[in-house]
């Protein structure tokens, strides 16, 4: 507590130097009253952000996405708000997410007892092997573009602060580079942690590779028929892709099994990262909020986006924290089509 005081007092202090000496530059007596005016807010808000951490409150929320922790005490209703439904998790296992209108991002508590959480990234826009001609590619090795790159480094920069005890990856190289931005951003061995990574290296999974699309890899959607991937959503096994292709159902099995392997090595009241794909994340997701296989096809995952499940240590309830949560950092939008 005394440590976060000191750091906000240090941050507005340091602010309130350098624009000083920025203001003090102009020699003109008619600078003067602006400078005192402005050199006055900034030691009010100094004292305000002081009085805020000294006088407990249930609307004293710490945010999770910053280095120092910035401290928020006024009115709740003006600064948190419930996340927009559009995306969003709503099964029956969903937990109200609530974000800080100052700067988007989801308030996460520390993990609960007797539970472990479970980040669920997904990997950056990819170069699509088709080009201009979109096709699915599914378990296929395609490469990061240089955006996708710089969305997994925000992913990365987004959970720093967590204390992952694991970070574990698909096989796939497009999730093995973020998961090790993820890992490179974790707390040094030895630091003031209350818990660091229990390797020097990302864990990888074969469980959680992608959804083989099997025949179908190389195909745009109009080539696979509208139809045949409507019934292939629903769960229709007969109309899965030959050559190694998967259904959802298949691929919900092996994502499971992957995922308790990492939650049985994951400590209860620690957290853990998987980052991987659009259906494994689908297929763990589905899992948390009740949802059936053939409704997986309907939730959304942004490329790069975060997604939080709590789990009971006995690993008989989960709570989703919030879905597809993506760092606003003035990225360009990604695209997002076959998969």
């Amino acid at each position: 507590g005394v440590k976060t005081l000191l750091l906000v007092s240090h941050s507005f202090s340091h602010f309130t130097i350098h624009h000083h000496h920025l203001l003090s530059s102009h020699s003109s007596t008619m600078m003067a009253p602006l400078r005192l005016l402005f050199l006055g807010a900034l030691s009010y808000w100094q004292v305000e952000c002081i009085n805020a951490f000294l006088t407990p409150s249930s609307s004293t929320r710490h945010l999770p996405y910053y280095g120092v922790n910035e401290i928020i005490s006024t009115n709740p209703s003006s600064l948190l708000r419930a996340a927009e439904t559009g995306g969003w998790a709503g099964g029956k296992n969903a937990a109200p997410a609530i974000m800080c209108e100052v700067d988007n991002i989801p308030i996460l508590d520390p993990v609960p007892d007797g539970y472990k959480r479970l980040f669920l990234v997904r990997h950056g826009e990819v170069i699509n092997p088709g080009g201009d001609r979109p096709v699915f590619y599914g378990a296929m090795d395609v490469s990061l573009s240089q955006l996708g790159e710089m969305e997994a480094i925000e992913a990365g920069s987004y959970l720093a602060k967590y204390h992952l005890q694991h970070v574990a990856s698909s096989p796939l190289s497009r999730a093995k580079f973020g998961a090790r931005q993820v890992l490179a951003r974790q707390p040094l061995e030895g630091s003031s942690a209350t818990g660091n990574n229990d390797s020097n290296d990302i864990q990888i999974f074969e469980g959680f590779r992608e959804l083989d699309r099997g025949a179908w890899c190389g195909l745009t959607l109009d080539e696979i028929g509208l139809d045949k991937m409507a019934r292939f959503d629903a769960c229709d096994e007969s109309v899965t892709p030959a050559e190694g292709g998967e259904s959802y159902p298949t691929l919900k099995t092996r994502v499971l099994a992957a995922r308790d392997e990492l939650l049985g090595m994951t400590d209860a009241g620690r957290a853990c990262a998987v980052v991987s794909h659009l259906q494994v994340t689908r297929a763990v997701l589905s899992d948390a909020l009740g949802m059936d296989a053939n409704e997986m096809a309907g939730l959304k995952i942004a490329t790069a986006s975060v997604t939080c499940v709590d789990y009971s240590e006995d690993g008989e309830a989960a709570v989703v924290r919030f879905q597809s949560f993506k760092p606003e950092c003035g990225l360009e939008d990604s695209k997002d089509g076959a998969n």
